[in-house]
C-alpha cells in the first residue's frame, strides 16, 4: 500500500503546485504588469515583490493601440506603442510598486514590461 500511495501524494502535490511554479518561472524571464494609479507622487503598477521587482529596475511602458478596420488591410487590429519607462522607487507588497515617469506621457491601465538589456 505504501508503494502506491507515496507516488500518488508526490503526483498530486506537483500538480497543485504547477501554477504557482508555471508564474514563478514566467516571471523570472518576463517582469509584466500594468500601471493601476497616476497619483501626483508617480504611478502604482501591478508588480511586486512576488514578481521579482525591486526599486531601481526600468521598465518599458507601452499603450495598446487600436487600428480601426479597413486603414491598412495587413495591419492587425491592435499593436504595441512604446510610450515611456519608468523606475520603481519602491515595492509596496508582493503585488505592488510605486515608479517615477523618467520618460513620456503615461495612462491608467498602460503596460509595464521590465527593461530586456
Amino acid at each position: 500500500m505504501k508503494k502506491f500511495f507515496a507516488p500518488v501524494l508526490i503526483g498530486a502535490a506537483l500538480f497543485a503546485a504547477a501554477p504557482a511554479l508555471a508564474q514563478g518561472l514566467g516571471h523570472t524571464w518576463i517582469m509584466r504588469g500594468q500601471v493601476i494609479a497616476v497619483e501626483p507622487t508617480g504611478l502604482v503598477i501591478c508588480i511586486g515583490k512576488s514578481d521579482g521587482a525591486q526599486p531601481g529596475q526600468v521598465l518599458d511602458v507601452y499603450r495598446a493601440k487600436y487600428h480601426p478596420h479597413g486603414t491598412k488591410s495587413n495591419l492587425p487590429n491592435y499593436t504595441r506603442v512604446k510610450v515611456g519607462s519608468v523606475t520603481i522607487s519602491e515595492v509596496i507588497d508582493d503585488h505592488f510598486a510605486r515608479a517615477q515617469i523618467t520618460d513620456g506621457k503615461l495612462e491608467k491601465h498602460d503596460i509595464v514590461e521590465l527593461r530586456k538589456n
